[in-house]
């Protein structure tokens, strides 16, 4: 069964996990109010509602990561890629006035997001149980990347400050094909190089920071293993945090992350309050960005390393991590 409309002939929104599929994240249709319960326009509701995508792919040896950001009063694309052997941090990023060339369709499992300045274009496509990434930019970068498998996904709507909420989808641990080209380098997917999508969309609140974890990799036992983590967003009485063996959906409790903001190269600490998750992660590289543009501003920081620890999957049984690829971020956003 599929959701058709997430908001509702009344207007409203019904917070919770999905276990079906959203077709249309229909929110011009949202009754938006202010904090004194006036009724908001359509205009209003169109400018306030913010979304952004991001998907990465994890090899052995490298990270792959790209965000499309549609914020109206600006869109932004970057991609970028680390490779371990070298320490290189390669990245790309674009900001567009109005978000114009930016385009996000709102529709969680069938949708199309695209963001082009100039010679560069970044695009995602969502098809049935998967992602198809591309991008082309001068530079003989050239992106083509396939993630497969995307069968149970966390769907989750959660209040955002007094009015407002968010509609997240999210995924990790996903089978990867293809390859990312960048200056006559190539770097290919194999058996062991696997992904994940961060779909998300709302009214969200106008100053909002979080701490956000994701790994996505193969253990030694030849599972599939994804983890998303996050806290300060997302949490107003559920939590997006869950882990994947196998493709399969676990969730999980309350995260907690433990880290140095102004020493950022140290180590970080990630727990969860039902004991299931005790991961230590090794930051190699950073993609850092600061904008304060008044109304607008991003104090960003996502890192990529290396987890160790353990997890712990639904009959109680350790699991444990090393060596596995994977993203930390501290964020803060105004919008």
């Amino acid at each position: 069964m599929t959701i058709k409309k997430l908001i509702d002939e009344n207007g409203k929104v019904t917070a919770g996990i999905f276990d079906q599929p959203v077709e249309e994240i229909n929110y011009l249709d949202y009754d938006l109010r202010t904090v004194m319960d006036r009724p908001r326009s359509r205009l209003a509701r169109r400018w306030r509602f913010n979304q952004f995508q991001f998907v990465s792919a994890m090899g052995s040896s490298w990270v792959f990561g790209m965000a499309l950001v549609d914020l109206n009063l600006v869109g932004n694309g970057f991609f970028y890629l680390y490779d371990f052997e070298t320490g290189t941090m390669l990245e790309q990023s674009f900001l567009q006035p109005f978000a114009l060339g930016t385009h996000i369709e709102p529709r969680p499992e069938q949708g199309m997001a695209s963001f082009n300045k100039g010679d560069v274009a970044l695009k995602i496509i969502a098809g049935a149980g998967g992602r198809n990434i591309t991008v082309s930019a001068p530079g003989g970068i050239r992106v083509d990347l396939e993630l497969k498998e995307d069968n149970d996904p966390l769907r989750l709507v959660c209040p955002a400050g007094y009015s407002g909420w968010v509609f997240t989808r999210k995924s990790a641990g996903l089978p990867v094909e293809g390859e990312v080209c960048w200056d006559h380098r190539i770097w290919r997917c194999d058996e062991n190089t696997r992904g994940s999508i961060d779909w998300s969309c709302g009214f969200m609140r106008r100053e909002t920071a979080w701490n956000w974890a994701c790994l996505a990799g193969k253990l030694s036992d030849g599972r599939s293993l994804g983890l998303n983590l996050a806290a300060g967003v997302n949490e107003t009485g559920m939590t997006e945090n869950a882990l994947w063996l196998d493709g399969r959906c676990i969730k999980l409790g309350v995260a907690r992350f433990l880290f140095d903001r102004y020493q950022p190269g140290g180590d970080w600490h990630v727990t969860t309050e039902d004991g299931r998750v005790d991961l230590q992660f090794v930051p190699a590289g950073v993609r850092k960005e600061k904008l304060n543009a008044l109304v607008l501003a991003s104090n960003f920081r996502q890192f990529v390393g290396t987890f160790r620890g353990y997890v712990t999957d639904e009959a109680g049984t350790k699991i444990p991590v090393a060596g596995l690829r994977g993203l930390m971020e501290d964020h803060f956003a105004r919008w």
